[in-house]
Order: C-alpha cells, then sequence, then structure tokens
C-alpha cells in the first residue's frame, strides 16, 4: 500500500489492488476517505473533519498530475 504524500497530517495512498476509476485514499486520526482524481468528488468520507477534507480534495487538485503518474508506475499500466 504505497504512500503518495503525507500533507497536513494526511497521509494519501492507494491499495495494492485497486480498481478504476483511479481514485486514492486519505486518512488521518479522525478517519479515512476516498477521493476519484479525475473529478477530486469524495466518494466515501468516514469521519474524516469537513476542514480537512478540503485540505485532502485541494491537495488531489493540486497534485493529480503526479498522483496519476505513480498509480501509472506501480500497475505498471
Amino acid at each position: 500500500m504505497p504512500t503518495i504524500l503525507f500533507l497536513f497530517g494526511l497521509r494519501f495512498y492507494f491499495y495494492s489492488d485497486e480498481h478504476l476509476p483511479i481514485h486514492i485514499h486519505v486518512s488521518n486520526g479522525d478517519g479515512r476517505a476516498k477521493i476519484v482524481v479525475e473529478t477530486a468528488e469524495v466518494v466515501e468520507n468516514k469521519g474524516i473533519k469537513p476542514k480537512d477534507l478540503k485540505r485532502a480534495v485541494d491537495a488531489v487538485k493540486q497534485y493529480k498530475d503526479d498522483i496519476i503518474k505513480s498509480w501509472y508506475e506501480y500497475f505498471d499500466e
């Protein structure tokens, strides 16, 4: 489960058996969420506070290209 980013106490990662669409998991001490990278849409949130979730979405938008590149490198696509 590679970690792609660690920002603001938020860990951005994906699992080794992921599926499309390209998405990123985010977790901190409060909970976890899943964000679709292309649209920066939160598709799941289990406890991350709104302020931290906004930071996560903003980070996904900012690092979108890096996340997508890491996805393809990891899954060898």
